[in-house]
């Protein structure tokens, strides 16, 4: 005979928690904010009149006139070719709108808040399946790079959600599946191909071959054909380091950072970077490149190892311009936050867990900006 769990040990998970607070936080933006659903895509009037001179708004603006426009958003955007390529969510959010553009301000939000809710509850299937808390799901819930990206319209709920997606689908048997899923996020932030990276990367070290090239082909094809696509509609790929004002990738590690003394001459905003980046973003590169080096070094193969090298790989050389703005650099950071999630995980390593939770102290990004 099976017994029955008690009613209220179903009651409380960490994407429940999750949901609560992303809805309390939407709740109390909409409100600081007179009621206007458009604050949740943040509109600039240098985009929306042609203002040079004018507010600036931010990023999610250009998921907005995407998805209400299509192609003719295209001379409200910084960088056309760049904003279109994370089509993902902008085309999601127009279908679903009907062609009411009054719809847009409530479904952007309302479907990265999905796609969050969805991340944590299969983050959560992850990390129960190597054994150790699902609660530390929460710090990826609660991430200020996943939440902020809710409340400003931004990518990277439906971006990292198809990656958690795509891990969860790929230890489950579904190869297919797993690549597709992979091949939807870097339609959503081309950011995410470092995960697909890793995939193939440990499906070449397992020599597995057909499969990683398969894997590969699959997850990169439809982002290479939509380049070529933008190529032809906008006259160039989307390829690159970022909008406007944006600084190319750097050769050196962590010039980006250092870049904030070199280009600034200031000392004291370089300390109050320094005081943010080191413990957030250096610190746990720095480890995550060893650790992984080391573990393969010593004949470890194991898919978490290859994520984890992969998100940490590439931020030794992320660009100044992503450096110096620290929402940015915090959105740049969930890919990090969820490859030592799983590793910590499948390491059955307590400490590297507990440390993660001290990324959620950059929850007070969330509360300043508003």
């Amino acid at each position: 005979m099976t017994t029955r769990q008690p009613v209220a040990a179903y009651l409380w998970r960490p994407w429940m928690i999750c949901l609560l607070a992303a809805l309390l936080y939407l709740t109390a933006v909409f409100l600081a904010h007179g009621s206007n659903a458009l604050t949740f895509v943040t509109l600039g009037t240098r985009f929306t009149e042609h203002d040079p001179t004018g507010t600036e708004g931010y990023d999610g603006q250009f998921t907005y006139f995407i998805a209400r426009d299509g192609w003719d958003a295209a001379p409200l955007l910084d960088v056309p070719a760049y904003r279109f390529q994370r089509i993902l969510l902008p085309a999601l959010a127009g279908a679903l709108a009907f062609g009411n553009p009054n719809l847009l301000p409530w479904l952007l939000p309302a479907l990265n808040l999905a796609a969050l809710i969805a991340g944590v509850y299969l983050l959560e299937g992850l990390l129960s399946a190597r054994g150790v808390s699902r609660w530390y799901a929460l710090i990826y819930g609660l991430f200020p790079g996943v939440l902020m990206s809710v409340r400003l319209s931004l990518n990277e709920p439906w971006a990292y959600g198809l990656v958690l997606a795509a891990i969860w689908l790929r230890e489950n048997g579904r190869f297919w599946l797993a690549a597709v899923a992979c091949a939807l996020a870097a339609l959503a932030k081309e950011t995410t191909l470092v995960f697909a990276a890793g995939f193939v990367l440990w499906e070449l070290a397992s020599r597995r071959w057909l499969a990683g090239f398969t894997f590969g082909l699959l997850a990169v094809l439809p982002f290479a054909v939509w380049q070529v696509v933008l190529t032809v509609h906008l006259g160039t790929p989307g390829l690159g380091s970022g909008g406007d004002l944006a600084t190319p990738f750097e050769v050196i590690p962590f010039n980006g950072f250092l870049r904030i003394y070199t280009d600034t001459g200031n000392l004291r905003v370089f300390t109050a970077f320094a005081v943010f980046l080191l413990p957030t973003a250096i610190g746990p590169t720095l480890w995550a490149v060893w650790r992984t080096l080391h573990d393969l070094i010593h004949g470890e193969r194991a898919l978490e190892v290859f994520l984890l090298l992969a998100n940490a790989a590439i931020l030794p050389f992320v660009p100044f311009s992503t450096y110096r703005e620290p929402l940015g650099m915090v959105r740049m950071l969930v890919g990090l936050v969820i490859a030592v999630l799983l590793y910590g995980a499948w390491q059955r390593n307590r400490r590297v867990l507990r440390y993660s939770s001290l990324w959620l102290a950059l929850l007070a990004l969330a509360v300043i900006s508003g």
